[in-house]
């Protein structure tokens, strides 16, 4: 990521951090970061880098002191770069297995989505419950925030507790659009009227079945087909995200 100096941008290592940061204060990293800090990218003291926790702001700092497993950095400055989508975007993602749960979230990150409900429905495949569950959403947590490190954003998008399909259609319907994929329908998103808050639900692999599209349809949302291609679960996000901002987002130019 880059930080404006005043004479050129400097390119800076960016982390994020749970703890409360200002200027002029001293922080000890967490040890996950501290680690890939020190041992990984091996910067040393006296170097800058940048850090931010999701209150909005973006913080420089420089790497004070290391120790074996935690590094100690000093805040220098803040600023409040404006990196976040206009489009107030909310995802409920099928759960698929492994690098497919991971990259739908990854990119679905990268492109602006406010918050992301991994949803259980009639074909999904992945048996997760328990210790197994909770160790599954500490992950995503984390693919979350290395997505948000990489993307420059400054805030972190809501990942909600995995929940059964009905409960998430009956949850949060302020959004003023709901979109729901469906390789047999016949509209398409310039068919629509532009929305700043878009609710968009995908299948996980296998997609969902008739009885929770027509369910969908039921409580408001439109089916809508991107292109004449059966689409992976993990393309759909990416492709149906990537349209709505190419539409009526920060990707329009």
């Amino acid at each position: 990521m880059w930080w404006e100096t005043g004479v050129s941008p400097v390119r800076l290592f960016r982390f994020y951090t749970e703890q409360s940061l200002s200027p002029g204060q001293t922080v000890m990293l967490e040890e996950t970061t501290s680690h890939h800090l020190l041992r990984v990218l091996r910067l040393k003291a006296g170097e800058s880098l940048l850090l931010f926790n999701g209150d909005g702001k973006e913080y420089q700092a420089v790497l004070h002191e290391s120790g074996k497993k935690q590094a100690r950095v000093l805040v220098q400055n803040s600023r409040q770069p404006d990196r976040e989508s206009k489009l107030h975007i909310t995802l409920g993602q099928g759960i698929s297995r492994g690098e497919r749960m991971d990259f739908a979230l990854q990119k679905s990150v990268e492109l602006g989505v406010e918050s992301i409900t991994p949803l259980w429905t009639k074909r999904s495949q992945v048996p997760l419950n328990g210790q197994r569950l909770e160790k599954r959403l500490s992950h995503w947590r984390g693919v979350i925030r290395s997505a948000c490190e990489q993307s420059g954003r400054v805030y972190l998008p809501i990942l909600h507790n995995a929940t059964k399909l009905p409960d998430w259609y009956s949850a949060n319907r302020k959004q003023s659009l709901q979109l729901v994929l469906d390789p047999a329908a016949s509209l398409q998103l310039s068919d629509l009227t532009p929305a700043r808050e878009i609710r968009i639900l995908i299948g996980p692999e296998g997609g969902l079945d008739g009885d929770e599209i027509s369910m969908a349809e039921d409580i408001g949302f439109k089916r809508i087909r991107l292109g004449p291609r059966i689409l992976r679960t993990e393309t759909a996000a990416l492709a149906a995200v990537a349209a709505v901002q190419t539409l009526w987002g920060d990707l329009s130019g």
